[in-house]
């Protein structure tokens, strides 16, 4: 039997619960009970790999850690595991329910990253809920957190540093071969780094997008599918004359700007899989993933 081609798709935090949303289970069920059915349909047509964001779930972690005040809140890299185990287990209940025939497995994943990755001095990755700006400001005073803007609202930034290697990438390569449809690289995988002593985790959260590219190298997959609360990469994004790319390539891309919380990574991860891997990307909403990757909807990215 000839093999289907291998498709990653990196699935956005904030597509299992969208911007402005309670952040409550009942809500991230259903939208996962949505996103699985998207996820599904893939299958019919590729070996899928499932990459998860994090944003919102990790953000509402960190939230009810620093409530309890008996004890030191736990550390990002911990709250990231939580949050695998968390999101990973509601899209495997989903997804059986969907494919009883399939295999469908959740790995906790570590990542490694640099310590002097110059992100930590920056941070832009947006976690948690929105907020208004009295609101972000008294957090800020309170738990000595930053906020950037995101659209009209204000959202916590973390560090988020360049993913360097998939610690369990063998096991990740055995389940692929075994057929199961895996879910890993969780929140962009816990963020660790090596030392003498072994690994150790690090105050971060990792991009899903560019780990779903790095594991999209890694495994040498045929295409790349990011699947977001955005229908489209959009050129001058929030402004007037804002209009949606359809059918771009990476050189393209290159001459464009896009925002370092967002879009940007997203553009970057698809750029340099399709340049390295020769492969397909796409990113667009959640509901038009296979539309994506026929070219007829969100933006396909190709040589």
């Amino acid at each position: 039997m000839e093999l289907k081609p291998t498709l990653v798709v990196a699935l956005g935090g904030n597509a299992l619960l969208k911007r402005g949303e309670p952040l409550e289970a009942d809500i991230q069920r259903k939208n996962i009970d949505l996103a699985a059915k998207t996820i599904a349909g893939l299958t019919h047509n590729w070996r899928v790999v499932l990459v998860h964001g994090n944003g919102p779930q990790v953000g509402l972690l960190a939230l009810q850690n620093s409530a309890y005040e008996n004890v030191p809140p736990y550390p990002l890299d911990i709250l990231g595991a939580e949050s695998q185990g968390m999101i990973g287990y509601m899209l495997q209940q989903s997804l059986k329910n969907q494919l009883p025939q399939r295999e469908v497995s959740v790995l906790l994943t570590q990542v490694e990253v640099d310590a002097a990755d110059p992100a930590f001095a920056n941070p832009t990755k947006y976690i948690g809920p929105v907020y208004d700006q009295a609101q972000a400001d008294a957090l800020s005073a309170e738990k000595n957190w930053r906020f950037k803007a995101d659209g009209t609202y204000f959202r916590r930034v973390v560090p988020s540093p360049q993913p360097k290697r998939i610690v369990e990438s063998d096991a990740i390569n055995a389940l692929i071969s075994r057929d199961h449809l895996v879910i890993c690289n969780g929140g962009g995988g816990v963020p660790v780094v090596e030392k003498a002593d072994g690994y150790h985790g690090i105050e971060a959260v990792i991009d899903k997008d560019l780990s779903a590219a790095l594991l999209a190298r890694q495994i040498e997959a045929d295409a790349l599918l990011i699947l977001t609360d955005a229908d489209a990469v959009y050129v001058d994004w929030g402004k007037p004359g804002q209009r949606p790319l359809a059918q771009v390539t990476p050189a393209l891309l290159d001459a464009m700007t896009f925002d370092a919380g967002s879009m940007g990574p997203k553009v970057a991860a698809c750029s340099r899989f399709v340049r390295e891997c020769n492969g397909i990307a796409g990113i667009g909403a959640l509901a038009d993933g296979p539309a994506i990757l026929a070219g007829d909807k969100g933006t396909l990215i190709r040589q």
